[in-house]
């Protein structure tokens, strides 16, 4: 078969029935034999030097059922010139060019940061080669003496295309989604940072002539005014509560500076002091292993295990001491930390109700408090990348978990007990 001259570099093949003009009897029956009705256009981007060659394999893609739109080119440079005048769904490369190897069309579609399938249509490629260059990116390979299968290889690598756009697209939807909810978490949180600073001044007022109220005309008037006026100061100093656990809430999830190498014992024995009065009213036995260092930032550290401590000190039964022990566990590249006590217990069904924002399971009169620190625990654990929970068991008490990125083993610590 004589090469094809320079000038089929720019040479259009469209769909046409019958045969191709210049098909050799053989070429004719390498074909298949019951043609199909052409279903859809294919752009069709043929890299060969031997036009013969090259109109078999477009005759064989009309009777397996394509409108076949081909363009053929026999080097590097009019590869390269024909992706930027018109892309094509697919590429069809001889393996051996001459001057040049089909693969290297594989490394100009990267290069131009293609995605379409090429498959290469050689003579002879034997199984080693041919599955060196799959693993260099080509889609599949077809023997020239079996064209009968090139049609179904085409319509795999065409799904498979189909395929890996809809992902990229999915993927770059969930990135802007991600992005977008980031920016709108941002903003409420700014938004709920200044709201609530910006109602503390009026409500500090309103708390203070309140009480100013009290202290002024209890005992003077009748009851039903000094009920009124115990409402009226309760409230207030409840809403005073509540604005500051909100701008609590608020700043717990925005980004701050600070974080080093902390040292767990250290942060805990701090939660221990700041909780030292109600350690001493409740008679609560707390103890902790020796933890390790990790890299965090030690205010927001201290409040999870001051929060989670608390929590125990203040749900606890009324026949026994708060006994509440801390411990932790290495998993991979995470430390494990835990905080159990002997208290009443939280029920199977409220375990993830309970880091809801405001989220309360006792009345205010059982339980002092607004349910946002377990919703802070979160919120801090989860932006160092952890995640928090309470573990189910049987027996009586709690115990909550949290993970935190490892840094480095702690120093040895002798187990403390806070009320000593």
């Amino acid at each position: 078969m004589a090469p094809i001259e320079q000038k089929v570099d720019s040479a259009h093949w469209h769909a046409v029935p019958g045969r191709p003009e210049g098909m050799t009897k053989m070429a004719s029956a390498q074909a298949s034999a019951v043609p199909l009705k052409a279903s859809c256009k294919l752009k069709v981007l043929l890299v060969e030097d031997n036009q013969t060659d090259g109109e078999l394999v477009l005759h064989e893609l009309r009777r397996g059922g394509f409108d076949v739109a081909g363009e053929v080119v026999d080097s590097a440079a009019a590869f390269r010139q024909r992706l930027i005048e018109k892309t094509p769904d697919i590429v069809l490369a001889d393996y051996n060019l001459g001057n040049w190897r089909g693969m290297e069309a594989m490394e100009i579609l990267r290069s131009e940061g293609l995605d379409i399938p090429l498959i290469l249509v050689s003579g002879t490629l034997g199984d080693v080669k041919a599955v060196e260059c799959i693993k260099q990116g080509a889609t599949d390979y077809v023997l020239k003496d079996s064209l009968a299968r090139l049609p179904e290889s085409v319509r795999r690598a065409l799904r498979e295309a189909k395929t890996r756009q809809e992902s990229r697209l999915a993927h770059e939807e969930l990135a802007r989604k991600v992005e977008e909810l980031a920016r709108s978490n941002a903003e409420l949180e700014q938004f709920a940072y200044v709201a609530s600073h910006d109602l503390q001044e009026p409500l500090r007022m309103v708390a203070n002539y309140t009480q100013l109220l009290a202290d002024r005309y209890r005992g003077k008037l009748d009851d039903q005014a000094d009920k009124f006026i115990h409402y009226a100061v309760d409230g207030a100093a409840r809403m005073q509560t509540l604005i500051q656990d909100l701008m609590a809430f608020s700043r717990a999830g925005r980004e701050e500076n600070g974080e080093t190498s902390t040292d767990c014992n250290a942060v805990v024995k701090q939660a221990l002091g700041n909780l030292q009065e109600a350690i001493h009213e409740s008679g609560a036995i707390v103890t902790f292993e020796e933890l390790p260092i990790v890299t965090a930032n030690m205010g927001k550290l201290r409040q999870i295990f001051q929060n989670l401590i608390g929590n125990a000190i203040k749900f606890r039964r009324t026949e026994s001491p708060p006994v509440i022990h801390i411990a932790k566990e290495r998993k991979g590249n995470r430390w494990t930390f835990s905080v159990a006590d002997n208290g009443i217990g939280i029920t199977p069904e409220n375990r993830e109700i309970i880091f809801a924002v405001f989220r309360r399971l006792h009345t205010q009169a059982e339980y002092s408090g607004n349910g946002i620190g377990l919703a802070i625990c979160k919120r801090i654990v989860e932006q160092a990348g952890g995640k928090i929970w309470l573990e189910p068991q049987a027996a009586p008490g709690s115990i909550f978990k949290f993970t935190w990125p490892s840094d480095c083993a702690g120093a040895v610590r002798v187990p403390t007990r806070a009320n000593e």
